[in-house]
């Protein structure tokens, strides 16, 4: 990812629901860019962490092994505005998950405060696409950095284990960085 629009995970549940939140801050441009003297966090923004939270939580449920990409924003109701300095939570509930894609309900709270409602569609891509959207090396240091295997749970409460594809890919970059 070029952009995290997540900082953490504060639950995660395999194939039914993650929390994430993201601190945004005044010196993100994009919040005083959108709307110059008055400083939002601008919807599409809002959109992209709930697609990061829920694009990982539909990705984990295949032990990211799927592609995964955004493919419909449903439904967006924005109550509020929120104001950078805010810290928003991003809550995604799995409602559905086929072969072809996958279905989430989805809601944005700063504090008590509801934010948006969202449901959001995402598709598991085919072999017409490139074989990994991200070096797998760089995907599991981003999975790491945002406490997923700290915090994620299966259903019956055991630990998130890391996929064995991603720590071999893990170990394939360690090796070739010493070789240098």
């Amino acid at each position: 990812m070029r952009w995290f629009w997540i900082d953490r995970f504060l639950e995660f549940e395999s194939g039914r629901r993650a929390v994430s939140y993201k601190n945004t801050s005044l010196t993100e441009d994009h919040n005083d860019d959108y709307q110059p003297s008055y400083p939002i966090v601008p919807a599409s923004t809002i959109i992209e962490g709930l697609a990061q939270t829920g694009g990982l939580l539909v990705g984990e449920h295949g032990g990211f092994e799927k592609r995964v990409v955004l493919a419909k924003v449903a439904k967006a109701i924005f109550h509020q505005h929120p104001l950078a300095g805010t810290t928003l939570t991003y809550s995604v509930e799995l409602e559905d998950i086929q072969p072809d894609g996958a279905f989430c309900q989805c809601t944005v709270t700063a504090g008590d405060e509801l934010q948006a409602d969202v449901q959001l569609m995402f598709a598991h891509l085919d072999d017409r696409f490139p074989e990994h959207l991200f070096d797998p090396a760089d995907f599991l240091r981003m999975l790491r950095l945002f406490d997923l295997f700290k915090v994620g749970r299966t259903q019956d409460g055991q630990p998130i284990e890391i996929p064995h594809h991603l720590l071999e890919a893990e170990q394939q970059d360690l090796a070739q960085s010493a070789a240098r």
